[in-house]
C-alpha cells in the first residue's frame, strides 16, 4: 500500500473486508460492573476547576489554563477554550494521543462551544513523579492488577472528571456534550463513554486498545509493542487488559459515534481499530483512512475530507 522501512507489514495482511469482519473478544463476566463502579466513583469527585487566562492566537477565542481534581485526588492540568463574544451552547471534551499535548486545537468544527483539553495523569500538564511519562512505561504502569492500572485513572482524568469540570464552569454546555479522541485518547474514549450518560456523541480517530488478544500478536511501533513484550516476558498482561479492551467496551456504546480507522498503521494495528468500530452498539459512521501515524502524499487532502465529515456529523447529522 505504501513504501516503508518497517520490519513488518502495517496492514498485517488485512484488506478492508477482513477488517470489517473482526468481532470483539469475549468480555469478562463483570466487565460492565467494573466500569460502572469506576465511573460512579469518579462522579463523586469534587473536581473544583480553576482557570487562568492565557494569550490566545485566535482573536475570537479565549484560552485558559485549567486545573481540576480527578479520581484519587490526582491533579489534572490542561487547556480550556471558549468563544470570546458568542454564547456557549455546547461542550466538547478532547482527548490526546500518547505524545501528549502542547496546546489546544483551534481547527475543530464547533461553534458556540466551551472545549476542554485535559492531559491524562503522568502526561504533559499532568506530569507526576510517580507515573512515567514515556509511553512505553506509562502503558505498563500498574498493569499487575485491574484496580491499579493507569488506564482507569486516565478515563476519569480525560473523560468523566474533565466533563464534570467543564459542566461546573459552563452548565449550559450540558445541552450538547461531545467527545473527541485520537489514538490513546480514542481508546480511552471508547472505554469511558459507555458509562457516562452526559455525552451525546463522539469521534474516535485511529483508536487504540481494541481487541487485546489479537493486538498482542501484532508487532507495532507504538505503546502496544511494550505491552506485547511485557506479555511475552511475564505472561500476565491479559488478565488485566481484558478489562481495558476498547472493542469490548464499544459493545456498550450506544450514542452516535464517528470513527476514523486506518487500513495501514505502524503504531496502532488496524485490526484493533476496526474491532472497536465494528462493535459499536448505536448509530455509527466510518471514515476509512489510508494510513494512520504515517506521513504520505495524500495526508493533507485526507485530513481536509475528515474535517468536513466531522463538521457534518456533529452539526448536521
Amino acid at each position: 500500500m505504501f513504501r516503508h522501512a518497517y520490519l513488518f507489514d502495517p496492514t498485517h495482511g488485512y484488506d478492508l473486508d477482513a477488517l470489517l469482519a473482526i468481532a470483539a473478544p469475549p468480555p469478562p463476566a463483570d466487565f460492565a460492573a467494573f466500569w460502572g463502579e469506576l465511573q460512579a466513583r469518579a462522579r463523586t469527585v469534587t473536581v473544583a476547576p480553576t482557570l487562568q487566562e492565557l494569550p490566545s492566537p485566535q482573536p475570537h477565542i479565549q484560552v485558559f489554563a485549567v486545573h481540576f481534581t480527578s479520581l484519587d485526588g490526582v491533579q489534572i492540568g490542561g487547556w480550556l477554550t471558549r468563544p470570546r463574544d458568542e454564547p456557549i451552547e455546547r461542550g466538547v471534551v478532547v482527548g490526546h494521543g500518547y505524545g501528549g499535548r502542547e496546546s489546544p486545537d483551534f481547527h475543530l468544527p464547533f461553534r458556540h462551544a466551551a472545549m476542554i483539553f485535559p492531559c491524562a495523569r503522568g502526561i504533559s500538564w499532568s506530569a507526576r513523579a510517580d507515573i512515567p511519562a514515556n509511553p512505553d512505561q506509562h502503558v505498563l504502569h500498574g498493569i499487575e492488577q485491574r484496580e491499579s492500572y493507569v488506564f482507569g485513572g486516565c478515563a476519569a482524568d480525560t473523560v468523566w472528571c474533565a466533563a464534570s469540570a467543564l459542566l461546573e464552569l459552563f452548565p449550559m454546555a450540558a445541552q450538547r456534550l461531545d467527545y473527541l479522541g485520537i489514538s490513546f485518547g480514542g481508546g480511552i474514549g471508547a472505554l469511558a463513554l459507555p458509562w457516562d450518560e452526559r455525552f451525546h456523541g463522539g469521534h474516535l480517530n485511529v483508536p487504540s486498545f481494541g481487541h487485546h488478544p489479537l493486538r498482542l500478536t501484532l508487532p507495532c511501533v507504538g505503546s502496544g509493542e511494550a505491552v506485547r513484550r511485557y506479555q511475552d516476558r511475564a505472561g500476565q498482561a491479559l488478565a488485566t487488559l481484558r478489562y481495558f479492551d476498547a472493542a469490548v467496551a464499544a459493545r456498550h456504546l450506544r450514542i452516535p459515534m464517528h470513527v476514523a480507522a486506518a487500513r495501514f498503521d505502524p503504531a496502532v494495528p488496524p485490526p484493533g481499530q476496526f474491532a472497536i468500530y465494528n462493535a459499536l452498539a448505536g448509530h455509527r459512521e466510518l471514515f476509512v483512512l489510508q494510513a494512520g501515524h504515517f506521513e504520505h502524499g495524500g495526508l493533507a487532502a485526507e485530513e481536509a475530507r475528515l474535517r468536513d465529515a466531522l463538521a457534518y456529523f456533529f452539526n448536521v447529522a
